[in-house]
């Protein structure tokens, strides 16, 4: 299926999860994320403002801001991202593509983080992830030497057996939904299927 169909259908799906639904499975999937041994060795977290029912991130700041991680979040800079530390989500505001943004502040580098959890409207068993289409991650990702583990965070029904890709597209290290935690480390996928212990 090429990439814009199957972008509107994976939309689609995700929009027509409730508030109520999207808000219990966000965190479970967030817990999920919480209990891997690669966000509790991190020191700096990306995260992301969540828009259009993508998972939620509250839960994954509290945590870190507890576990005193530094957290930053991106800034839209013309067209590519900048990362910028977040003290409280009250410092947030809207920006021109109408995402919660962090304003002011020192820039964090990339190959500073270590630990980058990205959205996304599909994601596949081989580790590749479908954005919206402009390629704001893909670039910065890209252009950095060295990248942070990557990590996609998104709903089940987000999955797919095998998505459309290209040569800039770039492969996530793990991939945590509110049912499974996939690790695509060296070419190898490996699956918890968390759904077993009670947890959906």
């Amino acid at each position: 299926m090429p990439k814009v169909s199957l972008r509107d259908r994976l939309l689609k799906q995700r929009q027509s999860l409730s508030l109520q639904d999207c808000e219990r499975l966000s965190l479970r999937a967030q817990e999920n994320l919480l209990a891997t041994p690669e966000f509790a060795a991190a020191r700096r977290v990306a995260l992301y403002s969540p828009i259009r029912n993508e998972v939620r991130t509250e839960q994954l700041f509290a945590a870190a801001k507890r576990a005193r991680k530094q957290v930053v979040f991106p800034r839209m800079q013309g067209d590519h991202l900048e990362f910028f530390p977040v003290a409280s989500l009250d410092e947030l505001r809207r920006g021109t593509m109408g995402v919660l943004e962090p304003h002011g502040g020192i820039e964090v580098a990339l190959p500073d983080l270590d630990l980058m959890v990205l959205p996304g409207v599909g994601f596949d068993l081989q580790g590749h992830r479908l954005g919206y289409g402009r390629g704001f991650y893909d670039r910065v990702l890209g252009a950095t030497p060295r990248r942070p583990l990557l990590v996609g965070l998104g709903f089940e029904l987000q999955v797919v057996e095998q998505l459309p890709r290209e040569s800039h597209d770039v492969q996530i290290d793990l991939m945590v939904s509110e049912v499974h935690v996939r690790r695509h480390l060296a070419g190898e996928l490996t699956s918890t299927n968390l759904s077993q212990k009670g947890r959906v």
